[in-house]
């Protein structure tokens, strides 16, 4: 076995060379400076990733495939002071859905449930990221020769 130590310069110098390797085998187009057309698209795609309840993790020029219905979508992520909007989101969807039952709108109830599912799924997010995680001892690491 052998010692190598490696340096911060060579380590960086190894990863420009990296990154010139892989800039050679794409297109050159895909390196020239955006439009102004262009920068203001990608700008305005940020801020339409803003949500009432949270931001939006869709990929610069994908189309929304929920149709909005964000509160479905696995690629909204719920912001924590949103909280109880979210929570106001919920209760009020399963108002709609008894109110769709009671009337006998299978089909509405159906949507409705689907939407409500994904509110409970971003409210277990959001409480999943405020200390309600247990706690499991793992033991003390011993080498053969503690044995």
């Amino acid at each position: 076995m052998g010692y190598n130590p490696i340096y911060p310069a060579e380590t960086i110098e190894a990863h420009r060379a990296f990154i010139a390797r892989r800039r050679a085998l794409r297109p050159a187009e895909e390196y020239r400076t955006p439009t102004n057309a262009e920068w203001e698209d990608f700008l305005g795609h940020s801020e339409r990733r803003k949500l009432s309840v949270g931001t939006c993790a869709r990929a610069y020029g994908t189309a929304c495939i929920h149709e909005h219905a964000c509160v479905r979508c696995s690629l909204l992520r719920p912001g924590p002071a949103q909280r109880a909007r979210l929570a106001e989101i919920r209760d009020n969807l399963i108002a709609r859905v008894a109110e769709a039952e009671t009337e006998g709108w299978l089909g509405e109830a159906e949507g409705l449930q689907v939407s409500l599912a994904g509110a409970e799924e971003k409210l277990r997010q959001l409480d999943w990221g405020h200390g309600q995680h247990t706690v499991v001892g793992l033991g003390i690491p011993t080498t053969h020769g503690d044995r």
